[in-house]
């Protein structure tokens, strides 16, 4: 069998990050193949296991637009050993989510990353103490500076956590950004980065390549650096962080491999 339905949760849902963090069966099928690779067809490069086009949860061939997205899900199912362990493969996970939850549903999707826009983490800034208030404008500024002038978006700046009502204008032309990002995978990877930093900014900016992943991982967790600086990192909360970061990596890798 080829199909993974049985040990991949169901991506049956247009919220990617669920998708891909989804649990697993406790117990860890078997491994069935000897091999992985690609076929191209009819100009979209399917992921084969011993010769046979594997499936996606429900079913669907698993095929993606660039060869080097296929060769990097085939290297995650060849690096599997005795057993198949869904939590050891962030981009087949995401791949999945794209075909089975995000392509019937991308208008979901898109209106889903635009209310983002409306509540965004770099909008809300701490007056004190001076450290932290720096720390947050080197981190956010940059990304406002590109909404503003690349894209004509101006948003508010607010202290504290009160919300503050964004400009239609504004939110507009953040969904015209998202809109142009048609591919199901190219918007699983940015709902995936959207969730993980709390910024639908933050992640157009880096899928713009205005910020690289370490710096756009890095401006998403600014006031968790200032917290740590002042009482030390707790073990559980890095761990955590350390997971979810993978999640992210996975999501820019999905994102730039499937535009290739």
């Amino acid at each position: 069998m080829t199909d993974s339905r049985d040990w991949f949760p169901s991506a049956d849902e247009p919220n990617p990050m669920r998708a891909a963090q989804a649990g697993m069966k406790p117990t860890l099928p078997k491994r069935f193949y000897k091999e992985a690779g690609v076929q191209e067809r009819e100009g979209l490069f399917f992921l084969v296991l011993d010769g046979r086009t594997a499936k996606t949860p429900n079913r669907q061939d698993l095929a993606v637009p660039s060869r080097g997205l296929a060769e990097a899900l085939a290297a995650e199912w060849g690096a599997q050993g005795e057993e198949i362990d869904p939590s050891t493969m962030p981009l087949t996970r995401i791949v999945n989510s794209a075909i089975d939850g995000v392509a019937p549903r991308q208008a979901e999707v898109v209106d889903d990353l635009v209310r983002y826009a409306g509540s965004d983490l770099t909008y809300y800034r701490a007056g004190e103490p001076e450290r932290l208030a720096r720390a947050q404008d080197e981190a956010w500024n940059p990304v406002l500076d590109w909404a503003r002038d690349t894209h004509g978006a101006r948003f508010s700046l607010a202290e504290g956590v009160m919300h503050v009502t964004q400009p239609d204008e504004a939110v507009s032309a953040i969904r015209g950004v998202v809109e142009e990002y048609d591919s199901p995978f190219s918007l699983a990877a940015l709902h995936v980065m959207t969730t993980l930093t709390g910024s639908v900014l933050i992640a157009l900016a880096h899928a713009s390549r205005v910020l690289d992943a370490d710096q756009a991982w890095a401006a998403a967790h600014v006031d968790e650096h200032y917290q740590e600086s002042l009482w030390g990192e707790d073990y559980e909360a890095m761990e955590r962080r350390r997971r979810r970061e993978a999640d992210f990596r996975a999501a820019s890798e999905v994102f730039r491999l499937s535009r290739q």
